[in-house]
C-alpha cells in the first residue's frame, strides 16, 4: 500500500466526509483508507502513515494494537485516532469522547442528574457512556441486539429523560427506517443525539424537533472529533472556533434547501434567486418529474391520473433529497405523502414560501384550476402539513431577490 500521510481506516468509506473536514482545518493529506478486518492488524501495525483515524468495525482492534493509550481511550477501551510516534510505537486516543461533549453542549443537552437510555453496545455506545457519565448522569441503561439488557427492556425504562442512539438504524441508504424508539413513549424525554451524520437528520431527530425536544446529529460530533484528532496528529492545538467554521463550510455541501408551499406561491422564482445567493444549485421537482416522464405536468395528470404523478414526485423526491448542496422547489402537493416529508427532513432546511391565495398563479396547475374555491380547498388540507414541515416561514411579498435575501437571513 503506498505512503499517506494521515487518512481514515474503516470496511466501508464510500460516504464518508472526514477528507473534506479535515481539508477545511488542516493543509495535511487526509486519505480514505478501506480494509478488511484480516488487514487490518498488518497495516495498523506496518502500514507506512504518520496518523489514522480508526471508525467502525475496527475502534477495538486498534485499542489491542497500540503500544500505549491516553487515560480516555483506555477507560473507554475502544481507539479512533491513532500515531505512529518517531520510535515506531503506536499510541492510540480516542476523540469521538471530545466530540460527543461537545455536540451535546452545542445543542444545550445536559447529563448531570439525568436517567440515559443508550442505545446499541459497539464501540461508540462505550464512548458515550464514559461521556454522559462524567457529564454527571445518575443512571445509565444500555440496551443492545443482543446480551443482557435488550430492545425487548425498552417499555421498562420509558422513565429516561435522555436517549442517546449508537447503532446505524436510520443511516444512509436506510434513512426511511424506523428508529429503535417513539419518543411519543418517552414522556419525560428532554434530548436527544444520535450519533449517525448521513442523512443530517435522521428520524429519530426530526421526530424530537417536532416534539420540541432538544437534539443533534452526529455531523457536529463528527466535525468536533476531527479537530481533535488534527491537535494529537500534529500537536498543533486550533481554536474550538475553527469547528464551527468547518461545518458551515461542509453544510454548504451537503444541506440543501427545500421551498415548500402552494402552487403558485413562487417557489420557482425565488428558488432561483436564492440558489444564485447561496451558491447552490437549483432544481425544480417538477422539471424533473416532467423530464423523467416526457410529457408535462398537465399531461401527466391528464393521461395518467394524480397518483402516478405522485409516485413520480415520490421517487424524484427520495433520489433530490439524498443529494446536498441544492435549492429545491417543491410541488405544492409534495408534502402530502409522509414518505416525501421523511425525505425532505433527512438533508434539507425546509422553508415555507407563503402567498395570499388571492395572488397565486394557477395558470397550467391542474389542481388550482377550479377557482377559489378550488384553491381554499387544497390550503384547507396543506397549510397545517407545511406548518408542521417548514423550518423557517417567510412571506412572498416584494422582488424575489429581496424575498430570497429575508430568506437567507433567517436560515
Amino acid at each position: 500500500m503506498k505512503t499517506l500521510e494521515y487518512g481514515l481506516l474503516g470496511r466501508t468509506l464510500a460516504h464518508s466526509c472526514s477528507p473534506e473536514l479535515h481539508g477545511l482545518m488542516r493543509p495535511y493529506a487526509y486519505e480514505l483508507v478501506e480494509l478488511e478486518p484480516d488487514a487490518v492488524a498488518d497495516f495498523l501495525r506496518h502500514g507506512d502513515y504518520r496518523g489514522l483515524n480508526v471508525t467502525i468495525p475496527y475502534k477495538r482492534d486498534a485499542f489491542a494494537l497500540c503500544d500505549s493509550l491516553s487515560d480516555v481511550a483506555r477507560q473507554i477501551g475502544a481507539v479512533n485516532t491513532v500515531v505512529r510516534r518517531a520510535d515506531g510505537t503506536l499510541y492510540g486516543d480516542n476523540t469521538d469522547y471530545a466530540g460527543f461533549c461537545f455536540a451535546c453542549a452545542r445543542a444545550g443537552i445536559s447529563f448531570a442528574g439525568e436517567t440515559v437510555l443508550i442505545l446499541g453496545g459497539g464501540g461508540t455506545s462505550q464512548t458515550a457512556q464514559a461521556a454522559v457519565r462524567t457529564l454527571g448522569a445518575a443512571q445509565v441503561v444500555v440496551l443492545d441486539l443482543t446480551g443482557a439488557h435488550t430492545y425487548a427492556e425498552l417499555p421498562l425504562h420509558r422513565h429516561c429523560t435522555r436517549i442517546v442512539n449508537t447503532t446505524p438504524v436510520g443511516m444512509y441508504p436506510h434513512g426511511d427506517d424506523a428508529p429503535l424508539v417513539d419518543l411519543r413513549d418517552f414522556p419525560a424525554c428532554g434530548g436527544v443525539v444520535d450519533v449517525i451524520y448521513n442523512p443530517l437528520r435522521t428520524r429519530l431527530v426530526a421526530q424530537a424537533t417536532a416534539l420540541g425536544i432538544p437534539a443533534t446529529g452526529g455531523l457536529p460530533m463528527l466535525a468536533a472529533q476531527a479537530k481533535y484528532a488534527g491537535d494529537v496528529f500534529t500537536g498543533e492545538v486550533l481554536p474550538d472556533d475553527i469547528i464551527e467554521t468547518a461545518l458551515a463550510a461542509l453544510l454548504k455541501t451537503r444541506e440543501n434547501v427545500a421551498l415548500i408551499g402552494m402552487p403558485g406561491c413562487g417557489k420557482t422564482t425565488v428558488g432561483k434567486r436564492l440558489a444564485a445567493q447561496l451558491g447552490l444549485d437549483f432544481v425544480d421537482t417538477d422539471a424533473v418529474i416532467a423530464a423523467r416522464a416526457g410529457k408535462e405536468i398537465p399531461c401527466i395528470f391528464a393521461e395518467d391520473g394524480q397518483e402516478a404523478f405522485r409516485d413520480l414526485e415520490e421517487a424524484v423526491l427520495a433520489d433530490l433529497a439524498a443529494q446536498g448542496g441544492q435549492v429545491i422547489a417543491c410541488g405544492g402537493g409534495a408534502v402530502l405523502r409522509e414518505t416525501n416529508r421523511r425525505a425532505l427532513r433527512w438533508n434539507s432546511r425546509v422553508v415555507w414560501l407563503e402567498r395570499d391565495l388571492s395572488a397565486l398563479e394557477i395558470a397550467g396547475r391542474p389542481l388550482s384550476a377550479g377557482g377559489d374555491g378550488a384553491l381554499a380547498q387544497l390550503w384547507a388540507q396543506r397549510e397545517p402539513l407545511y406548518r408542521a414541515l417548514a423550518d423557517v416561514r417567510v412571506v412572498n411579498k416584494g422582488t424575489a431577490v429581496k424575498v430570497a435575501t429575508k430568506i437567507r437571513r433567517q436560515m
